[in-house]
């Protein structure tokens, strides 16, 4: 075992696989949409889920005052929206989304849906964990996942 430092924290969470979301939030008439990979599973009853967004980020004044977001599971042809969301500031005027009843937005072909409620924010370290009630879900079992793994994208 090493002692923690920023680097070896970072090396040995790469181990762990994760899948790959897309997190949409709207403000004014604007989509603000972040790559996450810190999404979990909170609790069945009632349906729970919880993701993670840097202080530093973004659009993260939009997800702090947002009161629906969406959070869409990848699919293994779409890394090209992971890579695009993960930068600062990305542009979505020219994606063409599929509309939640929420006034929420949904990129297409993803392997899953969550339209969602902000029911609570939680600043941890440089982090705020954000708990969402689910709303409403989709799936398709054809698509298979996008992962993620020692920081690369795996099939």
């Amino acid at each position: 075992m090493r002692k923690t430092n920023k680097n070896n924290f970072k090396k040995t969470l790469s181990k762990f696989t994760t899948g790959v979301t897309v997190i949409f939030a709207e403000k004014n008439g604007e989509v603000h949409g972040k790559t996450v990979n810190s999404f979990n599973s909170l609790s069945l009853n009632p349906p729970l889920i919880l993701f993670s967004l840097g202080n530093y980020s973004s659009s993260i004044n939009t997800f702090l005052n947002s009161k629906y977001l969406t959070v869409n599971i990848l699919s293994q042809n779409q890394k090209k929206f992971s890579d695009h969301f993960s930068q600062k500031n990305p542009d979505t005027k020219k994606i063409k989304f599929l509309k939640g009843i929420y006034n929420t937005f949904f990129l297409p072909n993803c392997i899953g849906y969550l339209e969602c409620k902000l029911i609570d924010k939680i600043k941890k370290g440089d982090h705020i964990i954000f708990i969402c009630e689910v709303l409403r879900v989709k799936s398709d079992d054809k698509l298979k996942p996008l992962n993620y793994y020692n920081s690369n994208y795996i099939k």
